[in-house]
């Protein structure tokens, strides 16, 4: 790649990061979140946060409460709209640290896959959802091996964060965002062998499982093995594909 990905987060400015701090109060003002386990969160080096996904809310959830700022991908177009609506919309995905993705491309998803690895192995923290798009019913789907991929490319731990209730705080179907108690847990950092880019998919799998074991403790949700379907419209915000 000819670009830096690691660039747009080491320009982060301060006023960002107040941004993202105050979100957080905000939300732990008025949803009144049970949060646990953050002391599980690396206190340096990369590290990759794998997260079940209910809502479309739960990327910038995490980065606004982890103690560490966690890059998921957000559309394109979060950051390109004009007016004074879109560069406030573009300073707020920007500042609790999304990167911008084209999703009309085909070939994007395994682009940004790379692009999570650069960021993670530069010493930064990164999200993604193993399952590959919101949750409709509530249950855990089969985990796409693109995380997988990225914990044995990487060597960076695998922070598994199960979270419950944030559908409560937009539904599925829904623009509107109301405050509502949810839960987010996080568990101990998985550690995998740093082989490389190029590995066996049975390893591959493996690796997969083994987050998708540690997440599916978090929730207690009901597993399904299948995987799930993204909607005709999709606007969920740092899915794996």
């Amino acid at each position: 790649m000819s670009t830096d990905p690691t660039a747009p987060l080491r320009k982060r400015v301060v006023t960002h990061d107040a941004i993202r701090k105050t979100f957080a109060a905000y939300v732990k003002m008025t949803c009144r979140p049970t949060i646990t386990g953050l002391h599980n969160v690396p206190d340096d080096g990369g590290f990759v946060v794998a997260s079940n996904h209910l809502s479309f809310l739960d990327s910038v959830l995490i980065q606004a409460i982890f103690p560490r700022p966690v890059s998921f991908f957000a559309k394109a177009e979060y950051f390109t709209q004009t007016g004074l609506k879109g560069r406030a919309m573009k300073m707020f995905f920007e500042s609790v640290g999304s990167v911008p993705v084209e999703r009309q491309r085909k070939s994007a998803s395994v682009e940004a896959l790379h692009q999570l690895g650069d960021i993670a192995s530069s010493g930064f923290g990164v999200g993604i959802y193993p399952e590959g798009t919101r949750s409709r019913d509530g249950r855990l789907y089969r985990g796409k091996n693109g995380v997988g991929w990225l914990a044995l490319a990487t060597g960076v731990p695998v922070v598994p964060v199960g979270l419950r209730g944030t559908e409560d705080l937009q539904a599925a179907d829904s623009n509107r965002v109301r405050p509502a108690k949810f839960e987010m847990h996080v568990g101990e950092p998985l550690h995998f062998e740093h082989i490389g880019e190029r590995h066996p998919l049975p390893i591959r799998r493996e690796a997969t499982a083994r987050v998708m074991d540690a997440i599916a403790a978090l929730t207690g949700q009901e597993r399904v093995d299948s995987y799930n379907s993204p909607p005709v419209d999709r606007t969920d915000v740092g899915d794996d594909g």
